[in-house]
């Protein structure tokens, strides 16, 4: 069923997201990756007091979910996908943070974790499986993955992602993002976690999908961001943690662009699916600080996902993101993700402000 947007409103028809997952077989093994990690990471979250109560640690949760679902996908991929020039990942995590008397616990449970879904596997091949996650980016073609992308809202019990995307000659071809607690309904609230969640996912050229419950196998459902103004005020998207984007700039942006509401905000690559499927209309991460590069794997995934629903994603200054600089996104400057019209707003309002000539400097 496809999503159509006249006038800003949204109806459906069949779509044939099916058969896009089925003629892409790197699609297919990341959609099945993602949504075992997506119950792995779940598993965890429910598990958050114990878990805590067991390391004395108070984000020893996120750390086990982190490091048990990057071995999850490094696994599947593995297996669905065999030749290991088709499994290259940039990953965010390496076992070194596991090693040692006093990671001990910790380790355990990350390998307890994994051996509930994966039967009979080893201590030494969870930790090989973390460790093949550490590809420098420099093939012609990799994956890059953020096993728990939002840590704080993980902790918290609410928003976040896995997000896995594949990059081919500098750009993103494909790309997955499970959302476990997102609700498929927008009119559901974002801080109450839903209990079956949401998978993403979208293929270059050939648009962007949703499936209910984080099942590669539900019906999938075309995306597509809001088209056209119909009068009512523009909606932003940003971070709960204020580290993530300079908030005083968005808000100097938000007033020279006019007619925007309140923000909503959650955590992680969540936000490029609320544009992508219409339910924002923008989503700005201004530089905090100079020098700071941000990293290929916190958007790779969504932002394929929410340019293949109709969203313009570039830089500050305007230009594509360039996904051709191994980990680091070093020829760009912030993520702008927004509907075009929005989009040349945006950028408008970041040059009057200066605001761009401030970050490069």
């Amino acid at each position: 069923m496809e999503r159509l947007h006249l006038g800003g409103q949204t109806t459906h028809r069949a779509d044939d997201g099916g058969a896009m997952k089925e003629n892409n077989p790197h699609l297919h093994a990341a959609m099945q990756a993602v949504a075992t990690a997506c119950h792995v990471t779940r598993a965890v979250q429910e598990r958050l007091q114990e878990v805590t109560a067991l390391t004395k640690d108070d984000r020893s949760p996120v750390t086990v979910a982190d490091y048990a679902a990057q071995a999850i996908v490094a696994l599947t991929l593995h297996d669905l996908l065999g030749n290991p020039a088709d499994h290259l990942i940039v990953g965010e995590e390496d076992a070194a943070g596991l090693a040692g008397d006093d990671s001990k616990i910790v380790r355990q449970a990350v390998v307890e974790t994994v051996q509930h879904w994966r039967s009979g596997i080893t201590e030494e091949q969870v930790l090989e499986a973390i460790d093949s996650c550490n590809h420098d980016g420099s093939a012609d073609a990799y994956w890059t993955l953020d096993p728990v992308d939002g840590t704080k809202g993980f902790l918290r019990g609410q928003q976040y992602a896995i997000a896995l995307g594949r990059i081919e000659d500098g750009r993103v071809v494909n790309g997955v993002m499970g959302c476990p607690a997102l609700p498929i309904s927008q009119d559901a609230p974002l801080d109450v976690p839903d209990p079956d969640g949401v998978l993403y996912a979208a293929a270059l050229g050939e648009g962007a999908w949703e499936f209910s419950g984080c099942d590669p196998e539900a019906r999938p459902l075309r995306i597509g961001a809001r088209a056209g103004q119909d009068g009512r005020p523009w909606r932003f998207c940003g971070s709960v943690e204020k580290a993530h984007s300079n908030r005083n700039d968005t808000d100097r942006v938000a007033d020279e662009v006019g007619n925007v509401g309140e923000p909503v905000r959650l955590d992680s690559q969540c936000k490029y699916a609320m544009v992508a499927r219409g339910q924002a209309d923008g989503y700005l991460r201004l530089p905090t600080r100079a020098g700071y590069v941000e990293k290929i794997w916190d958007h790779a995934a969504g932002s394929i996902i929410a340019t293949e629903g109709g969203a313009l994603v570039s830089d500050i200054h305007g230009r594509p993101l360039d996904f051709g600089c191994g980990g680091l996104l070093e020829r760009n400057r912030g993520v702008i993700c927004a509907t075009p019209d929005v989009h040349a707003s945006i950028i408008g309002a970041i040059r009057t402000l200066g605001i761009d000539a401030e970050s490069a400097s």
